[in-house]
């Protein structure tokens, strides 16, 4: 079976590690000035875009996605016919929820949407929510049918 691009590069890069404090400063400072008022929206566009790039075949590989990129721990909290909920933790999430109220996540919210929608061949599209006091994102992520 041939290995998808997200195999092909982790296997190339997983030996490699970039800091934390590099990986802020691009996310935070470079793309906050590049991008200005329309980041979230942006953000969101480029997740899906980067979904359609990377396309992944189950909400575990999902998971593991977010996991390798250094997105933070992803976590299906409850699934319904067309509706599910994921929260997003680990000390980075953390820090930055910290650091920055004004935070966005929609990078990570267009991504997920568009692999769910690329799984279930559904309309979708997700929605984030800060949990600032306990410290994650939860993201709500809807389907509808393809007319």
């Amino acid at each position: 079976m041939k290995q998808g691009l997200f195999e092909e590069s982790r296997s190339e890069l997983e030996s490699q590690t970039v800091s934390a404090f590099g990986y802020e400063l691009i996310r935070e400072d470079v793309l906050s000035d590049l991008l200005g008022k329309n980041a979230p929206q942006l953000l969101y566009w480029a997740g899906k875009n980067l979904a359609r790039k990377y396309p992944l075949q189950s909400i575990e590989e999902i998971i593991s996605f977010f996991e390798t990129a250094g997105w933070g721990t992803l976590t299906v909290d409850r699934m319904k016919k067309n509706e599910m909920e994921c929260h997003l933790t680990g000390e980075l999430i953390a820090a930055r929820i910290k650091k920055n109220a004004e935070h966005s996540f929609q990078l990570e919210a267009g991504f997920l949407a568009q692999q769910i929608q690329q799984q279930t061949n559904q309309l979708t599209e997700s929605y984030e929510q800060l949990k600032k006091r306990a410290l994650k994102v939860i993201f709500t992520v809807k389907s509808e049918k393809l007319t």
